[in-house]
């Protein structure tokens, strides 16, 4: 069997190695396995992995620790955190620090399966995200598309023609295609370029996270919320927020954002008073959201 990708399982416990070691194995994938954190920064300092499963409570080094410190070796790291004691706190220490997902323990086979595939389209979407940048930073120092076939031409007049206004934006296409791109294009070419671009991906978050990431917090707000925080919606203030993957927040946070686009104001998680943005929205997808719709997934009005 063609191997798929390659795994780091970084666990203490030696029943949970061997599980994951063969479930994996089987299904194509090549498989390191480490059981301190320690062990497993030296395997990620001496080779490249395509995902990292990373166990929360180790001896030593721990989970969280260990994940900071891969992330310093590679910023754009897909590491997937396990515990078995999951907690929202739990959740949002990890994410906060940079993990891809949390999942819990105990778990069945087919949850790790789907888990592993979805860090894998990650991992190959940032490597086309990397190499598209590279090719983008290369064409010219403004960082206009260089592009020649008929297609993108059309494409990037349609950008031209949309960048001055204050449009909401959708972009769909399948993941790689370049849609990030294309929204800081049509960021760099409108009345904004000197305001900031703020760049959220909103699938593998829980609603609560994401909402705290994009509505900002106050202090108390939830346990483990210690300091106020600013959402991605007043850091882009005057500016244009991007919210990749649009099609997997959920309903109730598909309402929160449908005020925001009619209203242009938000409340901050845990607070009363709400606050004016001005903020233009470029969302992106890669599912069909009028089937969404159809199928109850995603809101008309929204859509």
């Amino acid at each position: 069997m063609a191997k798929k990708g390659s795994i780091l399982v970084v666990d203490d416990e030696e029943v949970m190695r061997d599980v994951l070691d063969s479930l994996l194995t089987a299904e194509g994938y090549t498989v390191e396995l480490a059981k301190t954190g320690e062990e497993g920064l030296d395997k990620f300092q001496h080779r490249s992995f395509d995902l990292v499963l990373l166990d929360v409570s180790m001896p030593g080094m721990g989970g969280l620790r260990t994940l900071e410190e891969i992330l310093k070796l590679d910023a754009e790291a897909v590491v997937a955190m396990i515990t078995a004691y999951a907690t929202f706190d739990t959740a949002i220490s990890a994410m906060q620090r940079g993990a891809f997902t949390v999942i819990s323990k105990p778990f069945d086979n087919d949850e790790i399966l789907k888990l592993v595939a979805s860090g894998m389209r990650r991992h190959r979407k940032d490597e086309e995200r990397r190499t598209l940048r590279q090719t983008l930073k290369r064409s010219t120092e403004s960082k206009q598309i260089v592009a020649r076939s008929e297609n993108m031409l059309v494409i990037l007049a349609f950008v031209e023609q949309v960048a001055p206004a204050r449009t909401t934006i959708l972009i769909t296409g399948e993941s790689g295609t370049g849609k990030e791109l294309i929204a800081r294009a049509i960021h760099n070419q409108s009345a904004r370029s000197d305001k900031p671009f703020v760049t959220v991906n909103s699938a593998n978050l829980p609603t609560e996270l994401l909402e705290s990431e994009l509505f900002g917090h106050i202090r108390g707000a939830f346990t483990g919320a210690v300091a106020a925080k600013k959402g991605y919606f007043e850091v882009a203030d005057g500016g244009s927020i991007f919210l990749d993957e649009i099609g997997t927040i959920s309903m109730e946070t598909q309402a929160k954002l449908l005020r925001v686009i009619q209203e242009r104001d938000f409340t901050p998680l845990g607070d009363t008073t709400r606050r004016h943005v001005d903020v233009r929205i470029i969302a992106a997808t890669n599912v069909d959201l009028k089937q969404a719709v159809e199928e109850g997934a995603f809101r008309e009005d929204l859509f």
